[in-house]
């Protein structure tokens, strides 16, 4: 039965909820266990939420729970099979008091050898999307600390006008102990300004190992190794319009480039597909055109970056898992969380707001992109070493004495 609003309000106000994880969190670290939780973030779709999940994964040593809505929001790759388990709790961030506090029992009984509690930040933190599921996990946050164990929020960007509530629960969740990893130094000074306790590091996913060096195969058979290629993504999440992606992939098969149309989110409400595949339509008779039907893994991301010469992107994973190689990746800014990783690599001009003019502002960029290729991506591959530097500090304390986070392969072309 569906309760009416006048009574589900009240069951999602930030007090209620911040009294059912007292009454029902009664948890303790257990010792000596070597599991790790993680909130993962909304996923089902979004080729960067995975890469998230997946980075995390993939450095932690031990047993992973990742706490999802839906089973469906995150895949397990096999090579985490027996290691990375889903649990569903659909109310733990966006439900009222009632499942929030049947989720809290599920969570503690599958985290009794848990003694680690992560929660993945990304964009997700500061009320811009979703204000109630910001303050949701902000209350997680603050009450594992408070517990007692080793909590965290990992590599998250900070918006200039965060909503106050999840502002104001961040600051009692770090006075409580917890972590607050901010991955870029504008998003850091934006938290300092507001009165958080912050550290500094970079997107968990420049952490991760390697790529599929065998997609392109896959994807674009006839494709050789002379051929210069450009990534471009078309964002649902951009209001811009198709006619400037059209205008820059006429700039780049001008200049002699083959171009591949790389949508990086499929769900309701900021779907790349449809735009792309509109894209691709355009130049339905160019050869030198060709656009994915479907979301590619982390992996295969990644190895299609490191074999691009650019790109150019509304996603900021997508730009992450390019500069990881050293490719350029000219990126549109959204929520504010673009600048701060172009400044982070020592390549500013390579964010662009979306906006008025950008039919003619996207293809100008694009030209300058394509004619600063090499310094460009001398200055990511100079920056990439420090960087991958600061996303392993998302990591302190979490990992055995001794272990170090390595970086992945950054030569162009070379994907392991």
């Amino acid at each position: 039965m569906k309760l009416p609003a006048w009574v589900m309000k009240p069951l999602r106000h930030p007090r209620v909820i911040r009294f059912v994880d007292r009454v029902f969190m009664r948890l303790q670290p257990a010792p000596g266990g070597e599991a790790h939780v993680l909130v993962a973030p909304p996923g089902r779709g979004n080729i960067g939420d995975q890469a998230l999940v997946e980075a995390f994964v993939e450095t932690v040593e031990g047993h992973v729970i990742v706490a999802v809505r839906s089973t469906r929001d995150i895949a397990v790759a096999p090579r985490f099979a027996g290691r990375m388990q889903l649990i569903e709790l659909p109310a733990l961030v966006y439900g009222s008091a009632m499942g929030r506090a049947r989720d809290l029992r599920r969570l503690a009984a599958a985290a009794s050898d848990a003694t680690t509690f992560s929660i993945v930040g990304a964009d997700i933190m500061d009320g811009a999307y979703v204000p109630r599921a910001s303050v949701n996990r902000a209350l997680l946050a603050r009450r594992f600390a408070e517990l007692g164990w080793n909590t965290r929020v990992l590599g998250f960007s900070w918006n200039a006008s965060p909503h106050p509530v999840a502002l104001d629960q961040l600051r009692r969740a770090a006075r409580a102990g917890a972590l607050l990893c901010v991955r870029d130094p504008l998003s850091a000074e934006r938290a300092r300004r507001d009165g958080l306790e912050v550290t500094e590091t970079a997107d968990i996913v420049f952490v991760a190992q390697g790529g599929d060096s065998l997609v392109l195969a896959r994807v674009w058979p006839t494709l050789v190794d002379s051929d210069r290629l450009a990534l471009v993504n078309a964002s649902g999440l951009v209001e811009a319009g198709i006619e400037p992606y059209v205008a820059t992939i006429q700039t780049l098969r001008s200049s002699g480039m083959k171009v591949l149309i790389v949508p990086h989110v499929s769900r309701p409400g900021a779907d790349d597909l449809p735009f792309c595949d509109e894209l691709a339509a355009r130049f339905s008779n160019d050869e030198g055109v060709r656009a994915l039907r479907a979301l590619l893994t982390p992996p295969e991301i990644r190895g299609l970056g490191a074999r691009a010469s650019i790109a150019v992107t509304g996603r900021m994973h997508l730009a992450v898992m390019s500069t990881m190689s050293g490719t350029p990746a000219l990126t549109l800014a959204t929520q504010g969380k673009v600048e701060g990783l172009m400044n982070l690599l020592g390549t500013p001009q390579l964010c662009l707001e979306p906006g008025p003019g950008l039919e003619q502002r996207l293809p100008e960029a694009v030209s300058m992109l394509i004619e600063n290729e090499p310094e460009l991506r001398g200055a990511i591959l100079a920056a990439l070493p420090t960087v991958t530097s600061l996303a392993s500090k998302n990591f302190d304390g979490m990992l055995p004495a001794g272990a170090r986070v390595t970086s992945s392969d950054g030569a162009h072309g070379a994907a392991a």
